[in-house]
């Protein structure tokens, strides 16, 4: 049995889906460990999987707390700036910390979200396989796809390519303080030309949480690419959570996830807009309102901190979501039809992909109006085509394996210490397969 590292960002988007991982790797018999900077221990169940501090010097207790602050309240230029000196700092943190806590743990293996350039450096340096996960969208670069923190519509046009390749020359000037940390460890370390956080992936092995026909088309994935769907525990057994009585209306369910939960702003006006369309709302805000906020939304819907979110879902008809992932593909998996209002970070792109495959539209918050988010509810609930597709991708989701294959992917590597490759090697992607242009231009709201 082996001793596995995870290692993930300190955040719960990022956690969550190790934590599912690690707690099926345990119940195989082998051991996780989570090593991150101490703030982070909270957010992973013991039960599931150790924890490992690191990074005291550099990220004390209470240094989480700024970041996060930093990253619910991102706008413009100048807050993305802080947000990537946070990003290079974690990974200078994890370089310095990982090598020496891997070696006292006796670790066999790591874990490394795709986003955590510092888990492949260390993996390298310690002559480890290792296995990277995407948590969030995948950050495989081709010529065809947008960066993956653009709301751009796939376009594969001569264009579309040009476009793509202006916007990650931007993204590569935004990251290249990030880049010259991960140089700086790759060339002290004499680990080869290795520049930028996709340098650091796996070559052995790279889980999505997406599922094919939930990206844009992918036709240069490589073979040890294998989009799995959700990384999710089981589904709870029995009885579902047990909610106020339904009053004959349609059902919408309301999240911003648990960083942006603290915009009041819009989810007044997701409430306004409920009311106007005529739905029974209830809302998640993951502790970001106060009771008087949350008292304070029209139409009387039923709020809550946190929710089990698959549970409420499969009794949901319409969602109105952020863009978040995870929070995007439990809906998915419940066949539900999305609205979604991006903030920030790659929530933009992964409305873009859910309007694409045809699940749901994408509206711009800039201009939203509780009216105009009305007649978008309004629209995706007349539509049948929205939750076919929704349905087809549950279907979808439902074959990819989740978990459980992540587990086998993981536990292949270590036996062999060689790369696995996917099942079938077939390019990727909905490939435009959406049912109806109307909906999949959807694209924002005047």
């Amino acid at each position: 049995m082996a001793h596995f590292a995870f290692i993930a960002p300190p955040f719960l988007g990022h956690i969550n889906p190790m934590l599912s991982l690690a707690h099926e790797l345990q119940e195989r018999g082998h051991r996780a460990t989570f090593l991150n900077q101490v703030d982070a221990a909270r957010f992973v169940d013991s039960r599931s999987a150790g924890f490992q501090g690191v990074g005291l010097v550099s990220h004390p207790p209470g240094h989480l707390a700024g970041v996060l602050d930093r990253m619910a309240s991102v706008s413009g230029v100048l807050g993305l700036g802080a947000i990537l000196r946070d990003m290079s700092e974690r990974t200078r943190m994890f370089a310095d910390e990982l090598p020496g806590a891997c070696r006292a743990l006796g670790v066999d293996a790591i874990v490394a979200d795709q986003t955590e350039a510092a888990a492949g450096l260390a993996a390298r340096r310690l002559g480890l396989p290792f296995v990277s996960v995407a948590n969030a969208l995948p950050l495989n670069r081709e010529p065809e796809l947008p960066p993956p923190f653009t709301g751009w519509r796939y376009d594969p046009s001569g264009w579309g390519r040009e476009r793509n390749r202006g916007g990650y020359r931007v993204s590569d000037w935004l990251m290249r303080r990030h880049g010259g940390v991960i140089a700086h460890y790759a060339e002290q370390w004499s680990l080869g030309p290795i520049r930028s956080i996709e340098d650091c992936a796996s070559p052995l092995a790279q889980i999505s949480q997406t599922v094919a026909g939930f990206d844009f088309p992918r036709r240069a994935a490589p073979e040890t690419f294998h989009p799995v769907g959700p990384l999710r525990p089981p589904a709870p057994e029995g009885e579902p959570v047990t909610l106020p009585p339904r009053d004959g209306r349609p059902v919408m369910f309301a999240s911003l996830g648990t960083l942006q939960g603290r915009r009041i702003g819009l989810f007044r006006r997701i409430a306004e807009a409920a009311e106007r369309v005529g739905v029974q709302l209830i809302v998640a805000h993951g502790g970001g309102l106060s009771s008087r906020q949350a008292a304070s939304l029209a139409g009387n819907p039923i709020v809550y901190d946190f929710v089990p979110q698959r549970q409420v879902l499969r009794q949901t008809d319409v969602a109105v979501l952020h863009g978040g992932l995870n929070t995007v593909l439990d809906a998915l998996a419940a066949a539900v039809p999305i609205v979604a209002v991006p903030i920030a970070f790659e929530q933009a792109a992964i409305a873009a992909r859910l309007a694409h495959a045809g699940a749901g539209v994408k509206v711009r918050r800039r201009w939203l109006t509780a009216g105009g988010l009305a007649r978008q509810v309004g629209h995706v609930l007349r539509t049948p085509s929205f939750r076919v597709a929704a349905g087809r991708l549950a279907d979808e989701i439902a074959a990819s394996g989740g978990v459980s294959r992540a587990a086998d992917i993981v536990e292949e590597v270590f036996r062999t210490g060689r790369p696995v490759r996917r099942r079938e090697a077939v390019p990727m992607g909905s490939g435009g397969d959406c049912q109806g242009a109307r909906p999949c231009r959807q694209e924002g709201l005047r």
